[in-house]
């Protein structure tokens, strides 16, 4: 069986993604990672190569900023890495520049892969998500957050980034996939808050240049308020180790009461319903569970 994992980053260090850790998560896992270099301002492609692994591959890329209205660009630059892959794979293994797989998981992923290998029914692997906000120590766990996502596809040409690169689809048909009781975790929402602002305001900026022309008039201070958020918990969970070294070097202060939410009516309702049967009910879906 082999494995290929891809992935594609611009302005990782102005914005400081994880990617190096998001990378290490996935190594292990994989027979090559390709990563697809965006046109940057800083020293994006400096940090990439200073990593030393020789399943890694990498690629340049030029962002058409035409194609930022909806984050369409973000699918582009996804399948321009998937592009890369090598023919002979089985799987595709996909990571954004902010999402790391944790080390306990590998063995249930890896099975789930060696199990669906030759079963044709099976287009994806579907993920668990733990999104991360203001601090490594909450999570989000509203209904804003999606809480699951194709993150492995089979090496099949016709399989392409859907949107603006969050899910897939072949033929513009949702892909069947099986359900992985993995997690990917999600760290966009935890930079420190002046970074974090400049973060959000860019990525506006993909998807509403009105928008974001409104926000950046707006803006009445150079951090992000971490407290503007519906609803979160305390995590109590352990972090990838991959991950250790950048929690220890986290250089601002965070506090949450989580006893606070934010809801409106229907959305107090839906969140009640969800904790008490641990069901989502009413979500968009871009896959069919098989």
């Amino acid at each position: 069986m082999k494995v290929s994992g891809f992935t594609f980053v611009r302005n990782a260090v102005k914005f400081d993604y994880p990617i190096i850790e998001s990378i290490s998560s996935i190594l292990p896992l994989c027979d090559e990672v390709i990563v697809s270099i965006g046109n940057s301002e800083d020293k994006t492609e400096e940090l990439i190569r200073s990593f030393p692994s020789k399943k890694m591959k990498i690629y340049q890329s030029v962002w058409d900023d035409e194609l930022k209205q909806g984050g369409k660009v973000l699918a582009v630059e996804t399948n321009k890495s998937l592009d890369h892959v090598s023919p002979d794979s089985d799987w595709c293994f996909y990571l954004q520049a902010d999402e790391v797989i944790h080390e306990k998981d590998y063995s249930v992923i890896f099975n789930a892969m060696k199990k669906y290998r030759a079963d044709d029914r099976v287009e994806g692997l579907l993920f668990r998500y733990c999104h991360f906000y203001g601090s490594y120590d909450y999570v989000g766990d509203s209904r804003q957050w999606y809480n699951r996502e194709i993150r492995i596809i089979k090496n099949d040409k016709n399989i392409r980034s859907y949107r603006d690169g969050q899910g897939f689809r072949k033929n513009d048909q949702k892909l069947n996939v099986k359900p992985v009781d993995a997690f990917v975790y999600h760290y966009g929402w935890v930079r420190h808050p002046q970074t974090q602002l400049q973060k959000h305001l860019q990525f506006e900026e993909l998807y509403d240049s009105k928008r974001f022309a409104e926000m950046q008039a707006k803006k009445a201070s150079d951090f992000l308020d971490y407290s503007a958020i519906d609803s979160l918990e305390k995590f109590t969970g352990s972090h990838p180790l991959v991950m250790q070294g950048r929690i220890k070097q986290k250089n601002w202060d965070f506090v949450f009461d989580i006893s606070k939410k934010n809801f409106k009516l229907k959305d107090k309702l839906l969140y009640w319903i969800e904790k008490k049967t641990g069901k989502r009910f009413f979500e968009y879906q871009n896959y069919n569970i098989i």
